[in-house]
């Protein structure tokens, strides 16, 4: 009896373990649908411009390696198209970064390389500069004018050692163990 009682124990409990599985990628789907795309044609501002408003959360990125991924780069790297998608924000957009000299901006892992372009959140958020708590509306504005995070699994498309992939990083730039 008690093996029978432990074998349909089991096997419910896998089967309610399935039954969530395979549920889940339609609830994490229908809450990204619930999301809308913000606006295209928007441009980079870099972070500086974010930190007008999100300050707490720009002096937590200041200290963060990802505020100062550029630094990592010798000079024999910091023009190179394979490090510059990952230690730059936007590289290879119109707007994005270009050289160190004209787009110092956009050098490092910023805001918008997660949250994507800013320019049209700037403008729409400038409004509700000085309120101390927005409203749901001014709320709802603000999030739609650009993404709480980029689609896709975005953090993957620098750190390819976690998604099984071999590393763009030269020898000579990675840290010895």
């Amino acid at each position: 009896m008690y093996k029978w009682t432990r074998t349909v124990v089991g096997v419910t409990i896998v089967a309610v373990l399935g039954a969530v599985l395979i549920s889940m990628p339609v609830a994490i789907a229908s809450a990204a649908d619930a999301e809308p795309a913000p606006p295209e044609g928007q441009e980079y501002i870099g972070s500086k411009k974010c930190a007008s408003c999100h300050f707490e959360q720009f002096m937590s990125w200041k200290k963060d390696a990802h505020a100062k991924s550029f630094d990592l780069l010798t000079k024999k790297y910091e023009k190179d198209e394979k490090c510059l998608a990952c230690h730059t924000t936007g590289y290879g957009e119109s707007s994005g970064f270009k050289d160190i000299k004209s787009t110092p901006n956009l050098a490092g892992t910023t805001c918008e390389a997660c949250h994507g372009p800013g320019s049209n959140h700037e403008k729409v958020c400038k409004p509700f500069a000085k309120a101390k708590k927005l409203t749901e509306e001014q709320e709802e504005v603000a999030r739609d004018t650009i993404w709480a995070v980029l689609p896709g699994n975005i953090c993957i498309k620098c750190h390819q050692t976690k998604a099984h992939q071999k590393s763009q990083t030269p020898k000579e730039l990675k840290k010895k163990k």
